[in-house]
């Protein structure tokens, strides 16, 4: 039910500048493309935001030497992780999952550039009270899982 979306004005103000990109380019080009389009498309929306920040990661207690990068952070609060694929598979939604685990964030947008005639996106929501009720929603095109 769209009244039980977490994040939902936020979410709809993320995809609708990722629709104003796929509208000005288009599909076919490479992720980091698309990635300097959003970072400016983000500004001209007022959308907050952090591009490819250095995340910490643990292991049983212990920080690890080694980080990740989400595309971006928008908001404080949500991850949106680009694609430029033919198709998202389960690898990818997997990817994003990982990200809400390892920054306790509730919510994910997996965004995937390259699936001509549309831009695919899908909600990912992380229940931190119930790690195993983790879900996706896909809109727009889904895409065939590989």
């Amino acid at each position: 039910m769209m009244s039980d979306l977490i994040y939902k004005d936020e979410s709809f103000r993320i995809i609708g500048a990722c629709f104003e990109v796929y509208n000005q380019k288009g599909f076919g080009f490479t992720e980091p493309v698309y990635q300097e389009c959003l970072q400016h498309e983000f500004s001209l929306q007022a959308i907050p935001f952090v591009a490819q920040p250095e995340l910490p990661l643990s292991y049983k207690g212990i920080q690890l030497a080694q980080k990740f990068k989400p595309d971006f952070i928008c908001f404080d609060k949500i991850i949106v992780e680009l694609k430029s694929v033919a198709a998202l598979t389960h690898a990818h939604r997997a990817q994003t999952i990982n990200y809400l685990h390892a920054t306790d964030l509730e919510l994910g947008l997996l965004i995937n550039f390259g699936q001509f005639p549309k831009l695919v996106h899908e909600r990912l929501a992380y229940n931190k009270r119930n790690p195993s009720a983790t879900l996706y929603e896909v809109i727009g095109n889904k895409g065939t899982d590989q």
